[in-house]
């Protein structure tokens, strides 16, 4: 700081006053801002952007001491045995899986859902189905048969002629997580405690509520059972959504993961970038599908329904058609109409510079759109298939439209030529690339590991690691040398 600069704590807010952002532009502060600010609340600015988040004075302190006791917690984790762990994940599955335990969860949340349906709001995420129910069981049930890792963990040896060095695999932390409504995160979120981390949480507003009744039915009793520090797996019980802003800007982080998509998720991820904090997300979800006009319509067919199932990141969302053919064309909207059907809903697809002949039945309705930018807007449904298509004249058309347009995210290519699946391989911005259905792009599913999360290109490809992040992947290193020789010298 340069001296002589006058500081001092930020108390009120003046309407119209310049706000600089981004090294070369300012924001004003409007009067909304301005009058809602008070004494000992925080104002932080999306360098992005621009945009202003006030956090109130209270969201700050119940954040900084849910941060606090999860930071003692990992102090206490270096001196905890793994089988304390193992005993954890076994307790926490059991207490899922006991019906009467699950109870009072069940109960609270199908009160979340009902107010969520009451105001209007999607509740295809929120409801803890009993898929759900089952998929969380099998996480924790995973990671407790994972090899521990925990605070120390060799990853190699390097021997010298009287000396050597231990490369070993560290704890990294406090891990952040915020996430919408979907009940199953807190199963793949405890996964970071399987290498010596800790997990502060928080929730949207609508699932608070099923999330409190894990906290205190299952989760913190298995913690407790197994004689861990309760405040290893953290809960913020805060519903403004500010509380998500101030968990990603505490360096106390390690890393911050936000769940989901959409701007609400990348704002988050620019928080935590600009707090200096490791971040792991896709602000945009949505897989692209490539077809060639030479495959089989019944492969086209099944992929298309198999990638509408329902709606999460990995749903298909834009069809590119490469070539002409009207099988293929049938083929495709055949595969809209099935998934629609089976849903029991009207799927909606948006036909990008009348890319194809649809007639609108029962089961689809049609929308023609004349600006391909539109290929860049993550339909967001709940209950009805969404998704757009276009067509393109050969392959390099395909691949230049999803660098352009895409997420970076995921990529099918529903091709004969496996020169041309190659090509597709190579040229598109990635990291997950497959040639049928796209909803495979999951930890759990895809490599037997719960995910705590996905992350897209969008802002660039990730230093040395993979777009699935897991629990065991949560990690730092360190080095440990062994010198027995009091003569050795450089």
């Amino acid at each position: 700081m340069k001296e002589g600069a006058r500081t001092g704590e930020l108390t009120e807010l003046v309407a119209g006053t310049r706000i600089p952002f981004g090294g070369s532009r300012w924001v004003e502060i409007d009067a909304d801002t301005a009058s809602r600010f008070r004494p000992g609340d925080r104002l932080i600015v999306i360098q992005e952007d621009g945009s202003l988040v006030r956090v109130p004075r209270s969201v700050a302190a119940t954040v900084d001491e849910t941060v606090s006791r999860a930071r003692t917690a990992f102090e206490a984790m270096g001196f905890i045995e793994q089988d304390r762990v193992t005993h954890f994940f076994d307790h926490f599955a059991g207490l899922l899986a006991n019906d009467e335990t699950f109870a009072p969860i069940a109960a609270a949340n199908e009160a979340d859902v009902e107010r969520a349906r009451a105001s209007g709001r999607a509740t295809g995420r929120l409801a803890l189905s009993a898929r759900m129910r089952a998929d969380m069981i099998e996480a924790l049930e995973l990671w407790r048969e994972m090899a521990p890792s925990g605070a120390v963990t060799p990853i190699e040896t390097v021997r010298h002629d009287k000396w050597s060095v231990d490369v070993l695999k560290a704890p990294l932390g406090v891990v952040g997580f915020v996430f919408e409504g979907r009940p199953n995160v807190f199963a793949d979120a405890t996964g970071v405690l399987r290498g010596g981390n800790v997990a502060v949480m928080r929730i949207g507003s609508d699932a608070l509520g099923t999330a409190k009744a894990i906290m205190e039915h299952a989760l913190r009793p298995a913690l407790v059972s197994a004689g861990l520090p309760v405040g290893c797996v953290e809960l913020v019980e805060e519903a403004e959504r500010s509380a998500g802003h101030a968990l990603f800007s505490d360096r106390r982080l390690a890393l911050a993961v936000a769940r989901g998509s959409g701007p609400a998720v990348a704002q988050l991820g620019a928080v935590a970038r600009q707090s200096g904090i490791a971040v792991s997300l896709h602000g945009t979800g949505g897989a692209w599908m490539l077809i060639d006009e030479g495959v089989s319509s019944e492969r086209v067919r099944g992929c298309i329904e198999a990638s509408l199932d329902r709606k999460v990141c990995n749903t298909v969302n834009v069809v590119v058609l490469i070539g002409r053919s009207s099988e293929i064309d049938e083929a495709v909207t055949e595969g809209v109409s099935l998934a629609a059907r089976r849903l029991g809903v009207t799927a909606r697809l948006h036909v990008v510079d009348r890319a194809i002949d649809v007639i609108p039945t029962e089961s689809l309705d049609v929308v023609h759109e004349d600006d391909s930018s539109i290929l860049a807007t993550e339909w967001e449904w709940d209950a009805s298939p969404e998704l757009s298509i276009v067509r393109v004249r050969d392959v390099d058309e395909a691949i230049a439209l999803f660098n352009a347009h895409s997420p970076r995210f995921i990529v099918s290519a529903i091709v004969e030529s496996p020169d041309t699946e190659d090509r597709i391989y190579r040229g598109c911005n990635a990291p997950f690339v497959g040639d049928g259905f796209t909803r495979w792009v999951d930890g759990q599913y895809a490599l037997r590991r719960p995910e705590l999360g996905l992350s897209n290109w969008e802002s660039g490809r990730l230093f040395a690691r993979g777009s699935i992040l897991s629990g065991d992947g949560v990690h730092t290193v360190r080095y440990r040398a062994h010198t027995p020789d009091p003569t050795q010298r450089r």
